[in-house]
């Protein structure tokens, strides 16, 4: 586990910040190091410079670049937080915490994969894809407009796309996209919105499939101080609570409890 709260805040520079699609942006900073142990899932915290937000902003790893010393991150204009972030140019810099949560779990003799993403979850899997072996295939759902598409098809996995609105690959959810393609593999690793997450679990245990899954909450603190981000997670028979930020974002799709 790569947390630690008493770790001090970096001040990055900031190499690249510009939109890559109608409200997403791509953020390219000098890690201060933090690539040499930052893993595919964890997620840095971003901090914003008007002081009257004082709660730093959860953002996934997108890339990890250990030759030029670089995170990349990927982030959607959701809130005042990432709009801030949006307009900050290339050769300022902003202060980082991490790298935090733990990744997924890379297991080297699996050797078929069913990668899937939904909307904002998308970024974290373009590392994912690059640390597993064998036969890789992306399945991507997106309310309309796409991206990172052939950042993902440079690595050699195909992949296939849902939108809603049916602009982009077929009409419907990710889900869809799954059966209609008859998905097949040893293991699924799944980022998105929870109600996408708990139906590509309940599709992965029909199928028998095992899964990892990198959950969504809202954080506060993002270093397990706060206890902001608990989910239920199995324990035995029994469930306990664990904290998104530090036992997570990933857990197999096995542990979780479901609350939607």
């Amino acid at each position: 586990m790569c947390n630690d709260n008493k770790r001090a805040k970096l001040e990055s520079y900031i190499l690249e910040n510009g939109e890559i699609s109608p409200g997403i942006f791509k953020m390219v900073v000098a890690s201060n190091r933090m690539e040499s142990i930052a893993k595919a899932g964890q997620f840095v915290n971003l901090y914003c410079r008007e002081g009257s937000r004082l709660l730093p902003r959860p953002i996934s790893i997108c890339e990890i670049d250990k030759e030029n010393n670089t995170l990349t991150f990927v982030y959607g204009v959701v809130g005042k937080g990432t709009e801030e972030f949006s307009k900050i140019k290339a050769g300022e810099y902003i202060e980082l915490l991490g790298p935090l949560g733990n990744g997924y779990n890379i297991d080297e003799e699996i050797d078929e994969h069913i990668i899937v993403g939904g909307g904002l979850g998308v970024p974290p899997l373009l590392e994912l894809i690059k640390h597993l072996k064998g036969r890789k295939k992306v399945y991507l759902g997106f309310r309309s407009d796409s991206y990172l598409i052939e950042d993902f098809e440079k690595h050699g996995v195909q992949v296939l796309i849902a939108t809603d609105d049916g602009s982009e690959g077929i009409k419907g959810t990710v889900l869809d996209l799954l059966k209609k393609d008859k998905a097949r593999g040893k293991m699924v690793y799944a980022c998105g919105p929870k109600p996408m997450l708990k139906a590509v679990a309940d599709w992965a245990k029909d199928e028998k499939i095992l899964a990892q899954l990198s959950l969504e909450e809202r954080m506060g603190c993002g270093i397990g101080t706060c206890v902001g981000c608990v989910v239920r997670i199995k324990d035995g028979d029994t469930w306990d609570y664990k904290k998104v930020c530090v036992d997570g974002p990933v857990f197999f799709s096995e542990e979780v409890v479901w609350d939607v």
